[in-house]
C-alpha cells in the first residue's frame, strides 16, 4: 500500500525519499503490467512472442517518469511523442479521449512503423498524465510487406504518416478514421488486434495511475512525479561527475548507404563538465538516400541508452535522467534528416552507430566501463501468402528472422550474450521459440545453434553469433538488411578481439548458392536461407582468459582447437565432441610456454 501522504496536499513534502521511491515503484510496475497486458492480448508474434513494444507514463507536462517494460530505443524519446500531444491539441484533450500517432516530424515520432497510443488520464477532472504504448506494427503499407521497405529514397515509400490523431473521442472510437488504418495495411486482422491490445493495456494502465493519483491527492502526486525527476536527474548527474572532466571523441561507420558501398560515419564529441554532458555530432556525415537516416527523437534515445548502459544500472531510466545531456545534432546530416527523409531502419541503424560512438567516447573516460562492441544483425523479413488453393489466393504473413540475431559485446566481468536482439533493445527484444514460427508460418527451421569462432577473443569472451538455415516453403517477397554481413561489426576493447563478420547465402529453384545482398528487395520461389551471424567483441587480454573456461568453450563447441591456441595461447589436445576430453585434454606445459 501506498503511504498516506502530507495532509497539506501540496506538492511541498515531494522529497520524502520513502514515498518518493514508494511511488517510482509504483509507477514501474503499473508500466510493467501494461506491458503483460500487451503481451498476453496482442495478435501478432512480433508483440506475443518478440515483445517489440514498449509502455511508458508521462507527467501532465510531457516529461516521462517511467519507462519500466519495453526497449530503450522506443521509450528514450517518448516524451517528444507526448508533447506532440499536448502541442497539436492543446485545450482540446479530454476524459475519454485516446491519441494515435507515428510520423517522426509532425508528432515526435522516431520511424513510422512503431506506432504510439497515448492516453490522458483525468482525476477530479485535472490531466494527472499519459499512460503510453509505443509498438511496432507488423504492416504499415508502404512499398514492402513488414514495414522494411530497403529500396525506400523517401518517406512515402515506407507506409502511412499519422500526425497526432484522436483515435477515441469522449469514449468513442472514431470508426472512419480505424477504416483508414485498416486499409492501409496488407494485414488488417493483425492490426485490428494490436491496436486493440494497445488500448486495452494503455486502459488499465490509466485505471492504475488514477487511482495513485486519487491515493495521494492530485497536487501531492504531481508534485511527486516532479520530485522523481529530480532524483534521476541528481543520480545521472553525480555519475557524470565521476567522470575526469574533458573532451572524448569516439565514432563509428556504416559500410554501405543501402545501395552502394561507401563508408558513412558517425562522429561525436561528448564534452563532460560539472557534472553535465554535452553531445555533439558535428562532423557526422550527412544524410543519405537509404533508409538509414535517424530522426531528432530516435536520436535522443540512442544518446539516452548508450548512456544508461554505460552508468549504474540502479540510476532510474526517466526524463529527468537525461536532462543533464544536450544533444546536438546538426540539420541535414544522418542523425537529423529533414522531413521527407527515409529512415525506417533508424531505430536499428543508425541508431547501433550512435549508441558505438558514445560508448567509445565514454569508454576513454572510464575506461574500467568501457562495452565492447554488439555485433550488428543481418536478418529480414520475408512476405508472402499462405494456405492458396485455385480458388483463393491465400492468407498474407509476414515473418522476420528473428532467430538469426547476432552476439552481443562483452563487458567486464561478463561475456557478451551469445545471440540477442538488436543492440538499441539491450536485450528487450526476444528471440521466439522454432516451434511456434514453424505452427504460424510457411517456415521449417533446418538448423539453429552457436556459431564456433564468432565471439571476439578476450578475458571476457564476445557472443558468438549464430548459424541458422530456414526454409520458405512459399513463393514470397525477401526484404534483406543484412547489415552485419561481411565486415566486422563488434569492437574489442582493453585488449579484447573484434567478433566475426556475419555471412548469408540463398538457395532457391535448385540454382546454386548465391550470396545474398546486404540490403534489397528479391522475389523468390520457395527458398533456403544460409546464415552465419555476426560475433560481438571481446573484452580484455585474451591470454588472461581463465584456462579452464577456454576449456569449457572449446568443449561447448564455441571456440576451435586452432583459436584456443592462436587467440588464446591454450594448447588442447584430443577431442572436443568425446566425452573423454575432461580437463586433461589441457596440455599445460605447451600452454605456459604460449602465454609466457
Amino acid at each position: 500500500m501506498t503511504p498516506t501522504p502530507p495532509s497539506n496536499g501540496t506538492s511541498e513534502r515531494a522529497t520524502d525519499p520513502i514515498l518518493l521511491a514508494l511511488t517510482q515503484n509504483r509507477l514501474d510496475h503499473i508500466s510493467q503490467q501494461m506491458g503483460h497486458v500487451m503481451v498476453r492480448t496482442a495478435r501478432s508474434p512480433i508483440f506475443s512472442q518478440a515483445h517489440d513494444f514498449s509502455c511508458f507514463i508521462a507527467g501532465p507536462d510531457g516529461r516521462v517518469t517511467a519507462q519500466a517494460d519495453g526497449i530503450p530505443i522506443h521509450t528514450g524519446g517518448g516524451g517528444f511523442a507526448v508533447r506532440a500531444v499536448l502541442t497539436n491539441f492543446a485545450d482540446d484533450i479530454h476524459d475519454g479521449d485516446v491519441f494515435l500517432l507515428n510520423d517522426p516530424w509532425q508528432a515526435g515520432g522516431n520511424h513510422l512503423p512503431d506506432w504510439v497510443i497515448a492516453r490522458p488520464v483525468f482525476v477530479e477532472n485535472r490531466l494527472v498524465s499519459f499512460v503510453c504504448n509505443r509498438a511496432h506494427q507488423s504492416d504499415i503499407g508502404g512499398g514492402a510487406a513488414g514495414t522494411y521497405n530497403p529500396e525506400a529514397t523517401e518517406v512515402w515509400q515506407e507506409g502511412v504518416r499519422l500526425p497526432v490523431l484522436k483515435l477515441i473521442e469522449a469514449g468513442r472510437t472514431r470508426r472512419d478514421l480505424w477504416k483508414l488504418l485498416m486499409l492501409n495495411t496488407r494485414t488488417p486482422d493483425l492490426l485490428e488486434g494490436d491496436l486493440g491490445a494497445m488500448l486495452g493495456s494503455t486502459r488499465i494502465g490509466a485505471e492504475q495511475v488514477a487511482a495513485l493519483v486519487e491515493e495521494l491527492g492530485v497536487d501531492t502526486a504531481i508534485g511527486y512525479f516532479r520530485g522523481i525527476l529530480d532524483h534521476a536527474a541528481s543520480r545521472m548527474s553525480a555519475a557524470i561527475a565521476a567522470l575526469p572532466d574533458g573532451v572524448y571523441l569516439g565514432e563509428d561507420r556504416t559500410d554501405n548507404d543501402c545501395f552502394e558501398l561507401r563508408d558513412i560515419w558517425v562522429r561525436v564529441a561528448v564534452t563532460v563538465k560539472d557534472g553535465r554532458a554535452v553531445v555533439d555530432f558535428a562532423g557526422t556525415d550527412p544524410q543519405i538516400a537509404g533508409f538509414k537516416n535517424s530522426t531528432v527523437a530516435n536520436t535522443h534515445s540512442a544518446v539516452y541508452t548508450a548512456f544508461a548502459s554505460f552508468f549504474d544500472p540502479a540510476i532510474p531510466r526517466n526524463e529527468g535522467t537525461f536532462s543533464t545531456i544536450e544533444i546536438r545534432a546538426p540539420k541535414g546530416s544522418i542523425v537529423n534528416a529533414t522531413e521527407g527523409a527515409a529512415t525506417t531502419m533508424d531505430t536499428v541503424f543508425v541508431a547501433h552507430e550512435i549508441i558505438h560512438a558514445v560508448w567509445r567516447a565514454l569508454n576513454q573516460a572510464a575506461p574500467e566501463r568501457a562495452c565492447a562492441g554488439w555485433a550488428k544483425n543481418i536478418f529480414g523479413v520475408t512476405s508472402g501468402r499462405m494456405g492458396a488453393t485455385a480458388d483463393d489466393p491465400g492468407r498474407p504473413y509476414v515473418f522476420y528472422h528473428g532467430l538469426a540475431a547476432a552476439g552481443a559485446g562483452a563487458v567486464e566481468g561478463r561475456d557478451g550474450f551469445n545471440q540477442i536482439g538488436h543492440l538499441c533493445t539491450l536485450g528487450g527484444l526476444t528471440i521466439s521459440n522454432v516451434e511456434t514460427y514453424e505452427r504460424l508460418y510457411p517456415v521449417r527451421f533446418a538448423r539453429q545453434e552457436l556459431r564456433i569462432d564468432g565471439g571476439g577473443a578476450g578475458r571476457w569472451r564476445g557472443g558468438t553469433g549464430a548459424d541458422y538455415e530456414a526454409e520458405i516453403g512459399t513463393p514470397a517477397l525477401y526484404s534483406f538488411r543484412g547489415e552485419g554481413l561481411r565486415y566486422q561489426t563488434g569492437f574489442g576493447v582493453a585488449g579484447g578481439a573484434w567478433g566475426a563478420a556475419g555471412e548469408m547465402h540463398i538457395e532457391s529453384d535448385g540454382a546454386p548458392r548465391t550470396l545474398a545482398p546486404k540490403f534489397g528487395l528479391r522475389r523468390l520461389s520457395a527458398s533456403r536461407l544460409i546464415a552465419s551471424s555476426p560475433g560481438g567483441g571481446g573484452w580484455g587480454d585474451p591470454k588472461t582468459r581463465p584456462v579452464e573456461e577456454v576449456w569449457r568453450d572449446w568443449r561447448g563447441g564455441l571456440i576451435s582447437t586452432e583459436a584456443a591456441r592462436d587467440s588464446y595461447g591454450v594448447v588442447l589436445t584430443g577431442d572436443p565432441d568425446d566425452p573423454a576430453s575432461d580437463l586433461g585434454a589441457i596440455d599445460r606445459t605447451a600452454t605456459a610456454a604460449l602465454r609466457g
